[in-house]
């Protein structure tokens, strides 16, 4: 019988993790690089949670090994990947370890935290899951394992629909007042900024409520890491339709100059439908720059963006929702027209 191969000894690897580690065979297209090693704790018996868009959750009628947010993720030994990351060239720039919900999560990613910022010069991220902690002592222990920033996926931009993807429309462990309390206490401990909560654009929220939603995050001293759905095989939502591309953009750029502090909430104006039909600035800089249609997430020690994630969105035969990469001259032209009409 097969030893199990279970956090903290055994941890799987994003497929572009693994690729840039020389443990799988492929190329990136366009050149991208994959510059954030994201790691993720595995346990024989998963997730405990069953949000309905998630490749992890534990109600997914597909084996949940195969993929997470689209892309396979392969296990690997611990020792395995710091060995490599100490032994060969590579191009990360930071670390994520990504708890899940389980008993013994927390645990299990200090362990992985601090063998981590042990054996390589890499900063180091904690994506936490709140259901799986216990307050303030446990983010204590993330930043003393050495952390120096922390993410939360909230993904859901308002209580109600939390509640139906993540809770009890799902009969699902986890709860919108927790999430948001530990991002209040993870900016008391880690300081401004230095806090993330991901953010999912198509689970049925208008653009008005993704941004008071970025905005109210932005307020707290955190900063938000957008994603775009991508229905998992086997998931509750396997059939649900991506959100439209120039919803997308919209809701991509706001989030960049509330983030930047160019503008507040007040400034963008919404129809009746609550689709954004003004930033109340002249936004053609800002859409000439790409940074805004840039995947969003931590930064290197540089300040520049590290956690890139590349084509985690979309099939590399595109259309590209996050860019791993500045976006080119030809790229803009195609973003410019699907702002408005995409």
């Amino acid at each position: 019988m097969q030893p199990t191969k279970e956090s903290p000894q055994f941890i799987q690897t994003s497929f572009a993790g693994a690729l840039s580690l020389g443990l799988e065979e492929g190329k990136f297209a366009r050149g991208a690089k994959s510059t954030c090693l994201n790691l993720l704790l595995t346990y024989e018996n998963g997730c405990q949670a069953a949000c309905s868009y998630c490749g992890l959750a534990c109600n997914r009628k597909v084996d949940r090994s195969k993929t997470f947010i689209r892309v396979k993720w392969p296990t690997f030994s611990l020792d395995e990947i710091l060995n490599r990351l100490q032994t060969r060239s590579h191009p990360f720039r930071r670390v994520c370890v990504s708890m899940i919900t389980h008993g013994n999560a927390l645990a299990d990613a200090c362990t992985v935290l601090r063998a981590c910022r042990q054996k390589t010069d890499l900063p180091v991220t904690g994506l936490l899951c709140p259901t799986a902690m216990s307050g303030r002592a446990d983010l204590e222990a993330i930043k003393t394992a050495g952390a120096d920033r922390v993410g939360i996926a909230v993904d859901a931009a308002t209580r109600e629909l939390f509640e139906k993807h993540r809770g009890q429309g799902v009969h699902g462990p986890h709860q919108w007042e927790l999430f948001w309390q530990t991002l209040v206490d993870a900016v008391d401990i880690f300081g401004l900024y230095k806090v993330g909560a991901h953010l999912i654009v198509g689970l049925g929220e208008t653009e008005e409520q993704m941004v008071h939603t970025i905005s109210m995050a932005y307020q707290t001293g955190v900063l938000t890491h957008l994603f775009s759905l991508f229905p998992e095989a086997g998931s509750l939502m396997e059939k649900a339709p991506q959100p439209p591309l120039k919803k997308y953009r919209r809701v991509q750029l706001a989030r960049y100059l509330l983030n930047e502090g160019m503008i507040s909430q007040n400034s963008i104006k919404f129809s009746p439908e609550g689709q954004i039909v003004d930033f109340g600035i002249d936004i053609e800089r800002y859409v000439k720059g790409g940074i805004a249609f840039m995947t969003s997430g931590c930064p290197g020690e540089d300040g520049r963006l590290a956690c890139n994630r590349p084509f985690a969105n979309e099939r590399v035969s595109g259309p590209i929702r996050n860019y791993p990469f500045v976006p080119k001259r030809e790229d803009i032209e195609i973003i410019r027209t699907q702002i408005w009409g995409g």
